[in-house]
């Protein structure tokens, strides 16, 4: 190979072949050109010039032919030649790389030593392009074609592949007994300049043998299998996982274990969540060190086998951390101690460093056998039941198992045992034996997951736990079948039934609020059209007294959806700065009357009480509906009492009931001697249209106004009652300081009850024209009736949109808008909104069943507007009207 070709004379030949081919081209031509000029002169000059002129031709003549045997032979040269790029050459020449250099007809242009070489070309002119020398190699047939069709797109691209034989079947003898060479080849496309001048693109191609690298990574690939089999195979289990949780290994011990099939194992299926029995995967979680400080904890819990049961073992856990302090996947060994399992004595600090956590813990534990004795528990476990009587679980049973962890577990019982065991069944009510025994067996037969038993206690109803039980392999010598965990749930459900009986009854509130809105308008129709019904008719009609029962009957029904917006805490309240015993005192007389000569009245004052803020004539709503329903409650009679006294923050975190923040209060209890309220009632007894009574006799809007009233001032109500002791009523109302004004309580309004009837106005007539918006279309009817009757030019609109619409094409322009404030597409004040930006003078009244403040916060600050509560009477709006135009 050598001998054939050389770096100083065969590989300078490839490079400037085609340069010199066509330098020579365009010098022979150019002297032709001369010598054809010259004889052709000496012709012309030969009949016409003289001597002279022919020797002067014939010297230019002999120039020329010197000159063009000069070019030929290299002596003379056209212009000055390019010195040589010897670095770029030198750098090319000497890369491990064969390099290819081809025009875009696929001319080859350059080429270095080790292309040559690569190629196995014999001499210079035996230097093939890319496509040619792989053209026999089929292993390469379709990555050459990719990468001639990237040159031609002018794309760069890459190639690996391996010919079995070598180049063309040449196969040396070295290469018979290997597996053949592997090659790289690149492609890049770069501008240049071709003969003429033109611009052309050049294909770069780069051959690499990469054999040797490919024998490397199999080497590597190799030794890494070797290194997994060990893994696979080692006595120990092991398994990483990704800081989500999911797994992205197991070695084939730990699939053994746990029933996997390792074959059928894929990254990432499955999560520390389907490994880890209960809570442990929080342990996990929480073993992350600081950056650069990498530790290994020592957890022992319970892996899930894929068939449900429970694996007991200790892993070694380690998280490694980045130097941006992300957390990688973990690295865990997996120990397994299942009995007959060797278990080194180092082992013993891990079980002392157990059995403190065991007995500290505030969660309740034992160990059961399998019909459910109780063979061991932990301190809290002994607390929880230990009001169980001494028959069931005596006292003088329980005894300090070992002395060196008593003295560890400081001021706890350590391993408290009891050696006449008792059921667990006997610790829980009847009602609940039949769940908790299925849940026992669940745990014997190994299941893994089992849901908790809700249970009472069966020597106190009052106080209810949860367990949650898992069932154990038994050790040889060990009756420890289940374990089972238990939490006190009693203040839990106490405020579960709380939180739930709120929540019903600010469901019920939303419902009576928006019953009682729509109420109103259809009261406002009824009252509205019967007002013009007696328009009609004489007091001496017989119509007259059915028309008057009706108008009398829709006056008792918006009285009734006043009380529902009390409820529902939707009524306005104008608060006052207020003492209790004022209240009271004010109230004491007309309390007597209501209460009747069988009853007797005690007023309890407590001193110097603290002002509360609250409107007065609700307060004294309160008051008299609970001072009647006592009243109700003690049919022979009895005695009512009355009382206020001052209640402190520290007072009030004592009082039992969970939702009463702790405060400064004024509390007001109101108790009877009656016959009580049934435990089944109590729950019920706020709620809107429930009543005790017999039909006809109350509407059970009663308390739920107390309620509502109490709620809607930023206070408290409670209840307790025995049957045939009587009922006491706990109000607890805030304390009010003067100079704290950022705390007193905004009130949310969306109801008022009707104004007094403002002084009578003798002429109710008019001529202006009003713009009636109204959604409702009976209310819309009677207003426009009722205003038209009076001389009123009335325009109707169902909307706020068709409002604005309407408010253009009316010529006479418009005087006063009544409009209603809730109605769709657009309400009440957006449609003001829009209008005071044509009409910035335009008077406007909005008729609503909420209260002026509920809306008033959706208009500018210094809006000024009329408002009319519904229900209203006819008369009542043809007032408002005239007040408004007369302003």
């Amino acid at each position: 190979m050598g001998e054939n070709v050389s770096q100083n004379t065969e590989t300078q030949a490839i490079i400037d072949r085609s340069e010199r081919s066509g330098s020579v081209k365009w010098l022979i031509f150019l002297a032709l050109i001369l010598v054809l000029a010259a004889v052709g002169l000496a012709f012309y000059q030969g009949e016409a010039g003289g001597k002279l002129q022919l020797l002067f031709l014939g010297l230019l003549a002999g120039v020329g032919i010197l000159s063009l045997l000069g070019m030929a032979v290299g002596l003379v040269q056209l212009g000055q030649k390019q010195a040589p790029h010897h670095l770029t050459r030198q750098f090319v020449d000497s890369m491990q790389d064969g390099v290819l250099v081809c025009s875009s007809k696929g001319h080859i242009v350059y080429a270095n030593q080790y292309y040559a070489q690569l190629t196995e070309a014999p001499a210079a002119e035996a230097v093939r392009s890319i496509e040619r020398t792989f053209a026999g190699e089929p292993d390469a047939a379709e990555a050459v074609y990719r990468l001639s069709e990237a040159a031609r797109e002018g794309r760069s691209a890459m190639e690996e592949f391996r010919l079995s034989r070598g180049l063309a079947g040449r196969t040396s003898e070295e290469e018979r007994g290997n597996a053949g060479r592997w090659f790289r080849v690149k492609v890049q496309v770069m501008d240049d300049l071709d003969e003429k001048g033109k611009k052309d693109q050049l294909a770069v191609w780069q051959i690499s043998d990469i054999t040797r690298d490919r024998e490397r990574q199999e080497n590597i690939f190799q030794e890494l299998q070797l290194a997994i089999n060990y893994l696979d195979h080692a006595p120990a289990g092991f398994f990483s996982a990704e800081p989500d949780g999911r797994v992205i290994y197991m070695n084939a011990t730990l699939a053994d274990w746990l029933g996997y099939d390792l074959a059928q194992f894929e990254p990432r299926d499955l999560v520390l969540k389907d490994l880890i029995s209960g809570d442990g995967t929080a342990l996990l979680a929480g073993a992350v060190a600081n950056p650069g400080m990498a530790k290994t904890e020592m957890i022992d819990l319970d892996l899930v086998k894929r068939n449900g049961q429970s694996l007991p073992v200790r892993l070694m856990h380690r998280v490694p951390t980045a130097s941006d302090g992300t957390s990688g996947a973990s690295r865990t060994l997996v120990l397994n101690r299942s009995p007959g399992e060797e278990i080194s004595e180092e082992l013993r600090v891990a079980e002392v460093r157990f059995a403190r956590f065991f007995n500290n813990t505030p969660i309740a534990i034992a160990a059961l056998t399998g019909d459910g004795k109780v063979v061991r528990t932990n301190a809290p476990f002994v607390r929880m039941f230990h009001d169980v009587p001494p028959d069931d679980f005596p006292a003088d049973d329980v005894t300090v198992e070992d002395a060196e962890d008593a003295e560890i577990v400081s001021d706890a019982v350590a391993d408290v045992e009891v050696s006449q065991g008792i059921t667990l069944m006997k610790m829980v009510a009847e009602k609940n034996r039949d769940e908790l025994a299925a849940a026992i067996e669940e745990a014997l037969g190994g299941k893994s997951h089992i849901a908790p038993v809700e249970s009472e206690l069966f020597h106190d109803s009052e106080r209810t736990v949860r367990f949650f039980l898992s069932g154990v392999e038994d050790s040889e010598g060990d009756d420890e079948q289940v374990i089972v965990y238990a939490l006190e749930t009693t203040e839990q459900r106490a405020l579960e039934v709380q939180f739930t009986q709120s929540q019903k009854m600010q469901a019920v509130g939303q419902l009576a609020g928006g019953v009682a809105h729509d109420f109103n308008n259809v009261l406002t129709a009824i009252i509205g059209f019967s007002d013009l019904l007696l328009a009609s008719h004489r007091p001496s009609d017989p119509a007259f007294q059915d028309i008057m029962n009706i108008k009398q009957n829709a006056n008792r029904a918006a009285s009734l959806v006043r009380q529902l917006l009390a409820f529902s805490r939707r009524q306005t309240l104008r608060p006052q700065t207020l003492s209790l015993s004022e209240v009271l005192a004010n109230l004491s007389i007309l309390l007597d009357r209501l209460l009747g000569e069988k009853v007797e009245l005690d007023v309890v004052h407590g001193r110097d009480l603290w002002p509360v803020k609250a409107d007065l004539n609700q307060l004294e709503q309160v008051i008299v509906n609970l001072a009647v329903n006592a009243r109700d409650a003690m049919p022979e009679g009895g005695q009512l009492t009355i009382q206020t006294r001052n209640l402190n923050e520290e007072e009030a975190s004592q009082m039992p009931y969970k939702v009463l923040q702790p405060s400064d209060y004024v509390l007001l209890e109101v108790l009877d001697s009656g016959t009580g309220i049934p435990p089944e009632i109590r729950e019920k007894i706020f709620e809107p249209f429930f009543s005790t009574k017999d039909v006809g006799k109350g509407t059970g809007l009663g308390l739920s106004t107390v309620y509502g009233i109490v709620k809607q001032t930023g206070g408290f109500i409670f209840l307790e009652s025995e049957m045939g002791q009587g009922t006491t009523f706990r109000i607890f109302l805030p304390r009010f300081v003067e100079e704290a004004k950022d705390d007193v309580l905004e009130i949310e309004v969306e109801a008022d009850m009707p104004p007094p009837a403002p002084e009578t106005v003798e002429d109710l007539t008019g001529s202006a024209t009003i713009l009636l918006v109204e959604d409702e279309e009976a209310v819309r009817a009677f207003a426009a009736r009722a205003l038209a009757s009076r001389g009123y030019t009335v325009h109707e609109a169902g909307s706020g949109v068709e409002a604005l619409e309407l408010i253009e094409e009316i010529e006479e322009g418009v005087d006063l808008v009544v409009s209603d404030v809730v109605m769709p597409e657009m309400d009440g004040p957006t449609m003001l909104g829009e209008l005071r930006k044509k009409r910035p003078d335009i008077r406007v009244i909005f008729m609503s069943g909420y209260a002026e403040e509920a809306f008033r916060k959706n208009l500018p600050e210094n809006e000024e507007f009329g408002f009319l509560p519904k229900p209203f009477s006819l008369k009542q709006l043809a007032v408002k009207i005239k007040e408004m135009l007369e302003e």
